[in-house]
């Protein structure tokens, strides 16, 4: 009875000891490397994003913040790898709408759940894209473009390195009445040196990775993406401007850690994330890839996400795309 009575007090102390030591490491955190996994390759927008918060988060919370990028499959393999990971804060996801709001419209079966396998943090950014072509293109305007696709169905392609670059020109189909094929690609960057490469006609970027070749004349922007023109790119109008009236498709840029993650490491990285966004830095980054500063609580990006949700699956019916 006595060894029984000493085994029971030793389980519960141990229970007792394993409660307790959940929120003193989330008191201690971060006490050692952070590891920002990023959906797209080298040279995305995601990805140079990640390399600007991640400097500034090192800089706030005292510890490198490394950069991971696990690019391909729509983002399947870096929302995997993070919904499986520890919830301890120190695996954390950067992404987009492609991989909580879009893909799941997109495909008939995804390998992660976008809602119940994530702890959301919070929004980071949003922005637009850009319609380019190469320099040498016959097709100087939006017009041009798609009287080129109209006259030829199904001759031009474009690519596609994320869901918002395939959806946006999938869209413009869809309400220009034309017919091109898409060319996947692990990441936008990918699809941009095949784009100056003369392997593809046209295709949407995300402003930051199409600025610097635009600037550097490498590309040729046609038109905007969003409601906006961008201040880049003052004389590119929007698609709605250059005729394809009601056209508009923005993404957006949050943080979130494996499922089940406490509430102080939650609450101690969204402040973090929170104050290095209201930098100066990060408005200048913002600036130079003609994007906004957008943050919310980790409430305010499970409600936004939410939205995002059913407005991405409005959006992807309505461009008539069925899921793989």
């Amino acid at each position: 009875m006595k060894r029984r009575l000493t085994l029971a007090m030793a389980a519960v102390l141990a229970t007792c000891a394993g409660l307790s030591a959940l929120p003193a490491a989330a008191q201690q955190y971060p006490s050692k490397p952070i590891n920002m996994v990023v959906p797209f390759g080298p040279g995305s927008g995601t990805d140079q994003l990640a390399r600007s918060v991640g400097q500034l988060l090192s800089d706030e919370l005292k510890v490198p913040v490394v950069v991971e990028n696990k690019a391909g499959a729509s983002g399947f393999l870096a929302a995997q790898y993070v919904s499986n990971a520890a919830p301890d804060g120190y695996t954390i996801l950067i992404t987009t709408n492609t991989t909580h709001a879009a893909n799941e419209h997109l495909f008939k079966k995804i390998p992660y759940d976008p809602v119940k396998g994530f702890t959301p943090v919070g929004t980071l950014s949003s922005g637009q894209m850009l319609l380019v072509v190469r320099p040498d293109s016959p097709y100087k305007s939006l017009n041009d473009l798609l009287a080129a696709a109209k006259k030829d169905p199904g001759k031009l392609n474009f690519g596609s390195g994320s869901s918002s670059s395939r959806v946006a020109s999938e869209l413009l189909k869809q309400m220009a009445q034309v017919d091109a094929v898409n060319v996947p690609y692990k990441s936008n960057p990918l699809a941009i040196t095949d784009l100056i490469g003369g392997q593809l006609d046209f295709m949407f970027a995300d402003s930051s990775a199409a600025l610097p070749q635009v600037q550097g004349g490498k590309l040729r922007a046609l038109a905007a993406s969003g409601s906006k023109r961008l201040a880049a790119t003052p004389d590119v109008p929007t698609v709605a401007e250059a005729g394809v009236k009601g056209y508009t498709m923005t993404y957006w840029t949050a943080i979130y850690l494996p499922p089940a993650a406490p509430p102080a490491i939650v609450n101690r990285l969204s402040q973090a994330l929170n104050k290095v966004m209201e930098l100066p830095a990060s408005k200048a980054f913002q600036d130079k890839v003609s994007g906004d500063v957008f943050i919310t609580s980790p409430e305010g990006l499970a409600k936004f996400q939410a939205e995002e949700s059913k407005k991405w699956g409005q959006v992807i019916r309505a461009a008539g795309i069925q899921p793989e």
